[in-house]
């Protein structure tokens, strides 16, 4: 550990220690930029234990629209949250342990507050709530506690602040919320290790969208055009750089310089790159710490609350950028208004917003599709009755006798018994289908290169042209988990390296895990075919269900292969990414690109080779009177009576229409479970009655 020069001096009894230069080097910090880090006695144990430090060239407390999204002095803003929760147990202890294990162990300095004027402090923290920790396995618990508090104390030498908040549950716990804030200096330093984007000159934004300019000169009304308010600007950029500092517009205000997403950024490179353990174990990054449970959770806030306040009908004062997109896009309501993308490229980032633009793209995309498929389904609808098979069968009486499907249970039957199921497999399998079948392809197509100019434009539009070849730099695990540093023969700076045969060979290993996945699908369709002849048995022996004992078996068929499918696409998704990590990729790009190419194919077997197996192979090995082909000495199974389209049709929407509920579900309801769980349950009804029944930001 490098040695920090230091002044000491005392002002009201309180021991202040100024430092002259970081424990990490951040190139060129002025002096007016040093930190003061108060510090109270260390022996002392009233109160709770709270980290904290102040820029010393932070003016005075500003009032901010949300004072939760600011440490309690006002003036440094929240850029990050950690969250871990611990049981309490003997009266005393916590104050004890975590004053040892933090301020002797790893030298953070501490403040201890625990004033009677801070009402707050007060009323989120109980005297029966600071207690010791329970442990059930006391070895693992100081372990993850020896984790913690390094991985914190290699953050402070990172140059952030922080403040701690703690809360009662309602489940004998104590929940710590660890306020995280980048200092201006930390913030330049990353900004130019990141290649951020600094803004030269503004000018106008003229995005808008051409169905927009097309009703707009044919004169009709668009009622998909809303006015936003707060349109962000558009400007001219170049990469940050420190030393050029003041020809950056609006670099005279530190305080909005860099936007939430630059600040969340560069606190989650910090974050991911902070070592907890041993690095050559891989015990590095806060996604680590969250997956071993160390902490419980880590995210940057939201700016401010989402309600809009009213007066008969009118907004009070300005929205906030999170208002304004709840007001004009995150609503029910503004389902067929257009997105503003701007807005949420200015709150969430370019990715975020990309992947919106895309879905926005393709859902209007699909209108002609479902138009024309509409078209053709109504085709086949009208012209039933005058199909020439459909009305042979219907009118063949009892003049041809037909075998029986089963071996035990079934009788002969008479073709025309399958009247309703010939007519209804003619509304999948009429010339229209054929069309319908062609223009999908040729639509397909057009889709990707219309998506391909959308994507350019917005690349272009947000500056990210060029990002992959110019800009991206390694990716902040691969960071922390190479073993090597070669220098850069172009930029001269040494960075990070892994082998590219010792890649390769993972590579290698990835593609067999991949085909050993393809084949337990295979497994899986197998069983689920062993399944359906041996749930038909039963139901055709019994006269009851008899006449729909085949139609039962391919539902319930295809609701097994749709839980199977979704339970193996969970299972596979966690797979590809631990694989994709492992085979060690240097840019997120690369990363991105592997682990889409592993998912993809997986997901196209998994969700598509039962649907092939209906279409293209059901029914031809089934052998013939007198020689059926047989599988564990059961029969095989065949189509049903109306041939196998209407078990085809039965099985995709089972599979998509079941995908989508799930999925949705998934998207909105278990979100919303969550928070209700966490206000409702987790919390103590004493600290919600204390906050007025209103969370500050970072505890919602």
């Amino acid at each position: 550990m490098s040695k920090r020069s230091s002044e000491l001096y005392h002002r009201g009894g309180e021991r202040y220690e100024l430092h002259d230069s970081l424990e990490r080097d951040y190139g060129s910090i002025n002096s007016q930029d040093r930190q003061i880090i108060l510090q109270d006695d260390e022996d002392s144990d009233q109160g709770l234990i709270l980290r904290g430090s102040s820029p010393m060239n932070v003016g005075p407390a500003v009032q901010p629209s949300d004072a939760s999204t600011y440490f309690r002095d006002g003036r440094r803003k929240i850029d990050f949250v950690l969250v871990y929760e611990e049981t309490t147990r003997s009266a005393g202890s916590l104050t004890s342990r975590r004053s040892s294990s933090i301020g002797s162990l790893y030298q953070i300095p501490l403040l201890r507050v625990y004033r009677k004027h801070d009402r707050s402090l007060q009323a989120n923290v109980s005297p029966s709530t600071v207690e010791g920790i329970f442990s059930g396995d006391k070895k693992r618990s100081t372990k993850l506690e020896a984790w913690r508090q390094r991985f914190m104390a290699n953050l402070r030498k990172a140059g952030l602040d922080m403040e701690e908040e703690v809360i009662e549950s309602s489940n004998k716990k104590v929940v710590f919320f660890i306020k995280l804030h980048a200092t201006w200096p930390v913030l330049c330093h990353y900004a130019e290790e990141l290649n951020m984007r600094a803004p030269l000159q503004a000018h106008p934004n003229p995005s808008v969208n051409w169905s927009h300019l097309v009703l707009k000169v044919l004169r009709l009304p668009n009622i998909m055009y809303e006015e936003v308010p707060n349109k962000p600007l558009d400007y001219y950029t170049c990469p940050f750089r420190k030393s050029k500092l003041d020809r950056f517009l609006g670099s005279e205000n530190r305080e909005t310089y860099f936007t939430n997403v630059q600040r969340g950024r560069i606190l989650y490179e910090i974050l991911s790159t902070a070592i907890f353990g041993k690095k050559k174990k891989g015990e590095v990054g806060i996604d680590r710490l969250v997956e071993e449970g160390v902490f419980s959770s880590a995210f940057p806030l939201h700016d401010g609350p989402y309600e809009v306040k009213r007066k008969r009908g009118v907004p009070e004062g300005p929205l906030n950028p999170r208002q304004v997109l709840y007001e004009y896009w995150a609503r029910w309501g503004k389902w067929y208004k257009y997105q503003p993308l701007d807005h949420i490229r200015d709150y969430f980032g370019e990715k975020i917003a990309i992947y919106f633009a895309w879905l926005g793209f393709y859902t209007g995309w699909l209108l002609p599709a479902a138009v024309v498929g509409l078209m053709v389904f109504l085709y086949g609808l009208f012209t039933m009755h005058s199909n020439q098979l459909a009305t042979q069968v219907c009118s063949s009486g009892g003049d041809f006798n037909m075998c029986p499907l089963c071996d035990i249970g079934c009788n002969f039957w008479n073709l025309s018994e399958i009247c309703s199921y010939a007519q209804l497999a003619y509304l999948f399998d009429h010339p229209g289908t054929v069309f319908y079948a062609v223009f999908v392809s040729f639509w397909a197509v057009t889709f990707l290169e219309y998506w391909k100019r959308k994507s350019a434009s917005l690349a272009h539009h947000w500056d990210c042209m060029g990002f992959q070849e110019e800009e991206e730099r390694p990716r902040p695990e691969f960071a922390a988990r190479a073993p090597f540093l070669e220098r850069n023969p172009v930029t001269g700076i040494r960075e990070p390296s892994f082998p590219s045969s010792l890649r390769h060979k993972r590579v290698a290993a990835g593609i067999g895990i991949i085909f050993l996945m393809i084949s337990l699908v295979i497994i899986f369709i197998v069983a689920v075919i062993i399944y359906r002849v041996l749930v038909s048995i039963p139901l055709f022996q019994n006269s009851t269900f008899r006449a729909q004992a085949q139609a039962i078996a391919n539902m319930t068929g295809a609701v097994v292969n749709l839980i199977l499918i979704m339970a193996m696409s969970r299972v596979y998704e966690k797979l590809a990414y631990r694989l994709t990590a492992w085979e060690m990729h240097r840019t997120q790009t690369e990363f991105d690109d592997n682990l889409t190419f592993k998912v993809f194919i997986f997901q196209f077997v998994n969700f598509y080779s039962s649907i092939f197996y209906i279409a293209f192979f059901k029914g031809r090995f089934v052998g013939y009177p007198g020689n059926y082909t047989r599988i564990l000495r059961l029969r095989n199974e065949d189509c049903s009576a109306g041939g196998c389209l209407i078990e085809l049709a039965q099985q995709l929407a089972v599979i998509m229409i079941g995908k989508q509920i799930i999925n949705n579900a998934q998207e909105i309801l278990v979100p919303k479970m969550k928070a209700w769980w966490q206000k409702q349950v987790k919390l103590s009804k004493k600290h919600k009655n204390a906050l007025g029944g209103r969370l500050p930001t970072y505890q919602q």
